[in-house]
């Protein structure tokens, strides 16, 4: 588990920060929540699906097809999910945390490995104590994802209690068979296409009904996943068969492990 923190003068006055230069830190991401206002863009790259959340639903990008495993991040941390990348991955190692106050908290990841010592890095609080400048946008960017959940978060509401949520049934073939992926939500365009004017007008309102269309358009991305599940299998097996070649060679000849490709 990452360890959060809240950010505070007392604990990090001292430290420094520096910007990922990797999304290795998503590769066990297979969901990510998105919110409306990244509908336009990510509507064009990423397949998105409703997931229950709670006792209501929340919109989500689909970035694998099995959990714990996105396949939009390379094994060296390059993104290859298409030309956008959804908010919640751009805050990292920063995010907001509601408290008990319900009260949102800017908070960091310390196990990020981007929270350090070294001069030469961001500053998190200036000399005054107060957020630098770089945080001052870093917060902005959380507030406004924030802002953008609830409105989010109604529109979904609006879609279920027009009854146009329903079951995404995904299969996909694996090395074992054929295997359905359970949880993953789509708007029924039948339901949206008979659903009365008044309904309509509401939903349209409410930004619901573009998010409906947007969602329906985004499905034909899927197709992109299975191609991304088929690149890393390769690559997983060509990986496998080096290091077979590798523990197969004959005892007496030695050989070096270069232990900075191997995590690079």
């Amino acid at each position: 588990m990452p360890k959060i923190a809240a950010l505070s003068r007392e604990r990090h006055a001292a430290r420094r920060w520096k910007r990922y230069d990797s999304y290795a830190f998503a590769r066990g991401a297979a969901l990510v929540d998105v919110v409306a206002a990244e509908l336009p863009k990510a509507t064009m790259s990423l397949p998105l699906a409703f997931v229950r959340q709670g006792e209501g639903f929340a919109l989500s990008a689909v970035l694998g097809l099995a959990p714990g495993r996105n396949l939009c991040v390379t094994q060296e941390g390059r993104w290859v999910g298409g030309g956008y990348i959804p908010a919640a991955l751009r805050g990292y190692p920063f995010r907001l945390v509601r408290t008990e106050g319900d009260q949102l908290v800017l908070c960091i990841d310390e196990d990020s490995g981007l929270l350090t010592d070294d001069p030469e890095d961001e500053a998190l609080f200036d000399d005054e104590g107060k957020p630098s400048a770089a945080i001052t946008k870093v917060l902005e960017f959380l507030q406004q994802v924030e802002t953008n959940r609830q409105v989010t978060a109604r529109a979904c509401a609006a879609l279920a209690e027009a009854g146009v949520i329903a079951p995404w049934p995904i299969k996909v073939q694996g090395d074992e068979g054929e295997r359905e992926i359970e949880g993953l939500l789509r708007i029924d365009e039948a339901a949206l296409n008979q659903l009365d004017a008044e309904t309509l007008a509401g939903l349209r309102a409410s930004g619901a009904l573009s998010m409906a269309y947007c969602q329906l358009l985004s499905m034909q991305h899927l197709q992109r996943l299975g191609l991304l599940a088929k690149a890393h299998a390769q690559h997983d097996e060509a990986a496998a068969k080096q290091a077979r070649a590798m523990l197969d060679q004959p005892e007496e000849e030695s050989f070096e492990f270069d232990w900075d490709a191997l995590t690079r």
